[in-house]
């Protein structure tokens, strides 16, 4: 006799509750969304994200395994996206870091943090002025040297969350939109003044789980989205500075993602007049032609953290918890992701009982 499918209760269907409900569902499970937010997720972190995969770049100020097993997820950005019903931009062809000559120490600084690191050598090219010119003519006599880092990548995160969503939907899952989750137990989900049961309950409500996690902090980030007639850029480019890197990414016709911010705060309330300045500045510093673009929309969200900057996963039986992806939530989910199912895949309840840090997982 066939076994009933394993049944699965999401609660948070931001980008790992999404990507992790289409994965669920490839493996023959009954999957059932709970979220806070409209199935368009304009109101989660990921919505008001830039979707940057630059493993490299991120030991400019992150622990070294979030870079190691960044470039493992790169590879695997493929196969997920090609799982998905509507296609959706991924673009592999590096990215860029440059600084004015007040701020060489920093770019200095990053070029010697990473070849001190276990990472793939060839993954870092140093560019002369000329070879900048030719990566990027835009940038053509602005920039004495820059750090070239041609495995690199960025995604459309909105694009993503939008395919995902999709996908869901084609593949009949139940989604309960602006349904906030009241209390989570393995193998059971209150929400509405309902009680749902299941084989297994999975947590990504990043801060919307606070409760479950005394350390957790929320981190606000803030970004604006410029349209830019006058800029032509291949491939996103950080300017370094003192206090943070600022990141410019390029979208479709003359758009782009302009951010940097990380401000330690909980507040979700429109972005300020100070980094609104920063941030413009440090992009007409870039080039002159941002002096003309248009601001199109600003983005504020905040993004959950743990106090070592690392994604958590807290499993038990009937339920796992994922949390503190912090700004490597593009990054990291495909590993995150990978070790979910690697916990539960075909085990049921019978999982030992495991709660493990994203660092611990990384070192098996």
């Amino acid at each position: 006799m066939t076994s009933p499918p394993l049944t699965a209760g999401i609660a948070g269907a931001g980008l790992m509750g999404r990507l992790l409900g289409v994965s669920l569902v490839r493996l023959g499970w009954v999957v059932t969304l709970f979220d806070r937010d409209h199935q368009d997720g304009k109101d989660s972190c990921g919505a008001a994200g830039a979707g940057m995969l630059a493993p490299w770049c991120e030991l400019e100020s992150s622990e070294p395994i979030v870079a190691q097993w960044g470039c493992e997820a790169l590879d695997r950005w493929p196969e997920l996206l090609a799982e998905l019903e509507t296609p959706v931009p991924f673009h592999r062809n590096g990215s860029l870091v440059v600084a004015h000559a007040a701020d060489a120490g920093e770019l200095r600084r990053l070029q010697r943090r990473i070849e001190g690191s276990a990472l793939d050598k060839e993954g870092l090219k140093v560019l002369t002025e000329d070879a900048i010119a030719e990566r990027e003519p835009a940038l053509a006599g602005r920039f004495s040297r820059g750090l070239w880092f041609p495995r690199e990548g960025h995604i459309d995160n909105r694009a993503l969350l939008s395919a995902l969503a999709v996908t869901l939907k084609q593949m009949g899952v139940t989604w309960h939109e602006r349904c906030p989750v009241d209390q989570l137990a393995p193998g059971k989900l209150v929400a509405a003044n309902n009680t749902w049961e299941f084989d297994w309950v999975f947590d990504c409500r990043g801060l919307g789980a606070a409760e479950a996690f005394p350390d957790l902090r929320g981190v606000r980030g803030e970004l604006l989205e410029l349209h830019a007639p006058e800029v032509t850029l291949q491939q996103p480019v950080r300017i370094m500075h003192p206090r943070y890197p600022l990141y410019i990414v390029p979208r479709p016709d003359h758009h782009f993602l302009v951010g940097a911010t990380t401000i330690e705060s909980h507040d979700c309330s429109p972005i300020s007049v100070r980094s609104a300045l920063e941030l413009l500045s440090a992009a007409y510093t870039l080039h002159p032609g941002f002096a003309e673009a248009r601001i199109v929309e600003s983005r504020v969200n905040c993004r959950p953290a743990f106090p070592d900057n690392l994604p958590r996963i807290d499993a038990k039986p009937g339920m796992i918890r994922v949390n503190g992806l912090y700004r490597h939530g593009f990054l990291l989910s495909p590993i995150l992701l990978h070790r979910v199912l690697d916990r539960i895949h075909g085990t049921g309840k019978k999982d030992a009982a495991r709660q493990t840090t994203y660092a611990d997982t990384a070192q098996r």
